[in-house]
């Protein structure tokens, strides 16, 4: 562990495509820049290593998180900043996963099915409503939003950047990373993003 964090673990959820990958590789370098180790377990990645061979039922989407949550948890206990971005649709052991990490930030990547369905980058929601994809979470499958999350990230209202900087807003309020005074560069950022937004809102 360095002198500026300590282990936690940020575990994103929401639906295919609501953005926790990309919020995530906006994240990573925010926190190197304060010291923190980190570890990112994507879903698409989890499920080609660590869980290849499991299906899409509950109960494999269950093991599957269960086992995201565990190689989390060593991570955290361990000093790093364990990322977890899958979608994670069952309340129920997201908060098993929360009991036994403890020191757990769940971060709702909150956005609309049908922005979902625009997006589509993989194509995904396009076979699902064609029935060529069964038990698709969103479409066939349900999601559980979470019921108190510590952050939520709206990504049609929010750029991934200002997602990524609410998130380490968060964890500085938690105690997770040390503040940065000097952060000259996304203190800048911030301010026009701000000062962005109000022209927009003048114009209208």
């Amino acid at each position: 562990m360095t002198p500026n964090s300590r282990g936690c673990t940020i575990w994103f959820t929401g639906l295919s495509g609501a953005g926790k990958s990309t919020i995530t590789e906006h994240l990573v370098p925010m926190l190197k820049a304060r010291g923190s180790k980190i570890e990112v377990l994507d879903g698409d990645v989890v499920r080609t290593n660590l869980s290849k061979g499991l299906g899409f039922s509950k109960e494999d989407r269950d093991t599957n998180i269960r086992r995201i949550g565990f190689v989390c948890h060593l991570l955290s206990r361990n000093g790093a900043i364990a990322i977890a971005a899958a979608i994670s649709p069952y309340k129920n052991i997201r908060d098993e996963n929360r009991a036994l990490i403890k020191d757990f930030v769940e971060v709702y990547v909150k956005v609309s099915l049908e922005t979902c369905i625009q997006r589509d980058v993989k194509g995904l929601y396009k076979k699902a409503l064609a029935g060529e994809i069964k038990e698709f979470t969103g479409v066939s499958d349900p999601y559980e939003p979470p019921d108190n999350p510590e952050v939520i990230c709206e990504t049609e209202k929010e750029t991934p950047e200002e997602s990524a900087l609410k998130i380490v807003r968060k964890l500085e309020e938690l105690g997770y990373v040390a503040r940065r005074d000097d952060d000259g560069v996304h203190n800048r950022k911030e301010h026009e993003l701000t000062q962005s937004r109000i022209a927009s809102m003048a114009q209208v």
